[in-house]
Parts: C-alpha cells; structure tokens; sequence
C-alpha cells in the first residue's frame, strides 16, 4: 500500500530518484539533510519505500503506542524513551539506544536528521556520528533536492574516528543540495 502512495506522490509532484544500488543498503545510519522542511518526512518516506530500503527512524515511544502507533510503525517509527535522565536512573543514553537497537536487528537502516530541527544549524549534533563509530556501521548520505526535484542516495562514509574531517566530508556533499527552504541548508 505504502509503495503505491509513494508512486502518486511523486508523479503527481514531478520526482524522481537517484540512487545505484540500494539493495546493498540493509544496515546503516542514514542521514536525511538537509533538513528545513516538514514536507521532508514526506517525501523522504515515499522514496525509501520506492528505493526498498527497509529505513526506520526514533520517536518517542508514547507515540508509537498511543492511538497513532499502528500508522506510525507501518512508517517505520520504532519507539524509544526520549525522556529527560533523571539523577540515579540507568536509562541508556540516545546513543546507546540506538545502538542497541543495531544489536537487536540485523538489517536496520535508520534515518537521522543531524541538524536536529528544521532551522538552520550551523552545529549539526553528533549522534549520528557516534551512533555508527559505536555501532560499527556506515553513514549513508541520503537527500532530497528540492531544487531539482531528486531524492537520492550519495555516498557512504566509513567513520574514520577524525569527526571534524569526516563531518567536513559529509557537509560538502549537502553544500549542492537544496532544501525546500535552502537558507536554512548546509553551508
């Protein structure tokens, strides 16, 4: 079902897709940037169904058992305690969860917005970064051009434990990228 509503929405709005080989895709970070829009989730969604990458991506776990759970899991959400730590508590770090959840599944792709909101962030957070390093996978850059209408897979990244050059990498990559609302992009 979710695969012929992503062939509507991009043909009723002139989309196309941009990737090599996405079957090789089963187990990864997959950053989604830039990411200044709420249509991104939208389109985002519909071309990783189109590209059968199996992508999943964090909520807050009220969400995915509230009475919106079973659409939201049908998407792909995968619920986690995004909680504030309270002092004493054990709760595992975002970091740590979301790697546990790679130890838990053996494909598991995950999609994560790095700059962490829809505004411009001259500071991406690192998460993602760690997520991989800790996890032992690969950073897939996927994106969506609104520019030229391309959702599309880049290149993979191998974290090199050089955080400062291998983000340098990957922001070079997004600087020709252009979001729905491209001030708020990569620069």
């Amino acid at each position: 079902m979710w695969k012929l509503i992503a062939k509507i929405i991009f043909k009723t709005a002139g989309w196309k897709i941009k990737v090599e080989d996405p079957t090789k895709i089963r187990r990864a970070v997959m950053i989604a940037a830039p990411h200044t829009s709420n249509w991104d989730f939208i389109f985002a969604r519909a071309a990783f169904f189109l590209m059968d990458i199996p992508v999943r991506y964090t909520i807050k776990k009220e969400w995915v058992n509230g009475i919106m759970g079973p659409l939201l899991r049908s998407l792909g959400a995968i619920g986690i305690d995004r909680s504030p730590k309270k002092e004493g508590e054990k709760r595992a770090s975002m970091v740590d969860a979301m790697v546990n959840l790679f130890e838990e599944h053996k494909e598991l792709v995950v999609m994560i917005t790095p700059e962490g909101t829809r505004k411009y962030q001259p500071q991406w957070k690192t998460g993602f970064y760690r997520v991989a390093q800790n996890a032992g996978l690969p950073i897939v850059l996927g994106y969506l051009d609104f520019e030229n209408k391309i959702a599309g897979i880049g290149p993979t990244i191998h974290p090199t434990n050089d955080y400062e050059k291998d983000l340098e990498k990957i922001k070079s990559f997004y600087r020709n990228i252009k979001g729905r609302h491209p001030e708020k992009g990569v620069k």
